[in-house]
């Protein structure tokens, strides 16, 4: 490679030229020598462990004829299959098995749609945006007291489920289909008590059942009817809760009007008023216990 000095460059500066050239072309020499050390020992480890485990296979086979020769058994041995139990004691018990985690996966839509969930929830919703409020109470509290009141509100019917299937199934004294179908009818008993007969009757005829008797109803017919009557009645309580709060937004919009305060939001007015309405008149001991009388009668 030739480096062309230029004419007018001092003596200085040419050598300092020529000294970096020169310690630049050794340094790339020294890269690619190191590059090529380092590639052939990772060459050489690799076919160290080619070997090794070559050397290790062939050990591995030699010991498993051997020990096949002594005991007269084939060194390799590979099974697929699927051994089901020969007593029927045994597959009652995987039945019921498969059955209680098939529950498990649906115990949060047996909850929420078989018991008094869904009117609950519906409640506090409106309550909270009947009092203007976004994110207060938050949902997890809500959701969380909704279980509690439903576990206190369903409380009879489990009871009763536990006394007539639960207790007599865990001493023997009815099957497992028995018991099911106990504690079924007390589950339809409570959904067609809180189901409104036109409610049922709007599946029934989608169904093409015909004239039935309630309790010669499936539950297939009474589940979605009890739904969309509990839907209907968690409106409605709804929409009583925001007629007070709907009078307070009038006369607050009404007193800001005639004082020219129109530029002021009247929900900064009237949310204060709500919530202090709300608690003077004892408001969450009255929603708890409309709703829990509204299942007992």
């Amino acid at each position: 490679m030739k480096h062309i000095m230029p004419p007018h460059e001092p003596v200085v500066g040419q050598a300092s030229r020529l000294f970096s050239i020169c310690v630049h072309q050794k340094q790339d020499r020294r890269d690619a020598l190191t590059y090529q050390g380092l590639k052939a020992c990772a060459m050489s480890l690799i076919k160290l462990a080619l070997v090794l485990f070559v050397f290790a296979c062939f050990s591995n086979s030699s010991v498993m004829a051997a020990a096949g020769a002594t005991n007269n058994v084939s060194p390799y041995n590979f099974n697929f299959g699927l051994n089901l139990p020969s007593q029927p004691r045994d597959v009652d018990v995987a039945i019921r098995i498969v059955f209680i985690m098939t529950l498990l996966t649906l115990a949060p839509s047996i909850v929420m749609l078989m018991t008094s969930f869904t009117r609950i929830v519906i409640v506090f919703s409106f309550l909270r945006t009947a009092l203007s409020l976004q994110g207060t109470p938050a949902s997890q509290l809500m959701i969380g007291f909704a279980l509690f009141l439903t576990f206190f509100i369903m409380a009879p019917t489990y009871e009763r489920i536990n006394a007539d299937a639960l207790q007599p199934y865990s001493a023997g004294q009815i099957t497992s289909q028995e018991a099911l179908q106990r504690a079924t009818g007390h589950m339809r008993d409570f959904m067609l008590k809180q189901a409104r007969a036109k409610d049922v009757e709007v599946f029934v005829e989608l169904a093409k059942l015909g004239p039935t008797e309630p309790k010669d109803l499936p539950m297939r017919v009474i589940i979605p009817g009890f739904i969309l009557s509990e839907l209907r009645t968690g409106f409605q309580m709804g929409f009583v809760i925001f007629i007070p709060f709907i009078l307070i937004d009038f006369v607050v919009a009404i007193v800001l009007m005639s004082l020219g305060l129109m530029m002021l939001p009247p929900a900064f007015i009237s949310m204060p008023l709500k919530i202090l309405l709300f608690v003077l008149v004892d408001g969450w001991a009255l929603l708890v216990r409309s709703l829990a009388v509204s299942f007992t009668q």
